[in-house]
């Protein structure tokens, strides 16, 4: 629905200035559970799913998505094609951005975790700890990370007795960030 609100101007009005009233359209925020729908419908029986959906006061509409065989930019604008179709820009201006998730965006969901294994993670825990290292497994409750052996220092014979403590066994609850680090070797 779109409302016009009067604004009016007194600036000058000390000086004997009037200025006319002008008026703002303002219409009602874009419902995220009706786009949460439409994206939803159009991503069923997909390997891509939703990982976050924004909506700002102004009607700006961010949708990331990944997939289990990646994102194209050719899913991305048919995804954004359908959405464009169901909702109205004569009741609702708005603005659409629809994208794969970016290295940098973090892991937000399980199956991004699965996604992922084999690939360097930093994670920061709750407790502001930072582990950086391979993501070797994951689990309903959380995820197993090969620490990164220290920079320097000897070499030691591989003793799987200690290497176990290389291995560390994180809970999703205790996560408060992860992603997957990029590298140029």
């Amino acid at each position: 629905m779109i409302t016009f609100a009067p604004q009016f101007c007194f600036a000058g009005f000390e000086r004997g200035h009037y200025e006319s009233p002008s008026f703002m359209v303002t219409g009602d925020m874009i419902d995220k559970e009706n786009v949460r729908k439409y994206v939803d419908e159009f991503l069923d029986g997909t390997s891509i799913f939703v990982v976050e959906i924004k909506v700002t006061p102004h009607n700006k509409i961010m949708v990331y998505v990944d997939g289990d065989q990646g994102v194209t930019i050719e899913d991305c604008s048919k995804l954004s094609r359908h959405i464009e179709r169901e909702l109205d820009r004569d009741l609702e201006d708005f603005e659409l951005e629809v994208s794969s998730v970016g290295v940098g965006h973090p892991l937000q969901l399980v199956r991004q975790y699965h996604n992922n294994i084999g690939r360097r993670l930093a994670v920061v825990t709750n407790d502001e700890q930072i582990i950086k290292g391979k993501l070797t497994e994951v689990t309903e409750q959380g995820i197993v990370i090969e620490k990164d052996k220290p920079a320097k220092g000897k070499k030691k014979k591989k003793d799987p007795e200690t290497d176990i403590h290389d291995r560390m066994f994180i809970q999703f609850v205790e996560i408060r960030e992860a992603k997957v680090q990029v590298s140029f070797k």
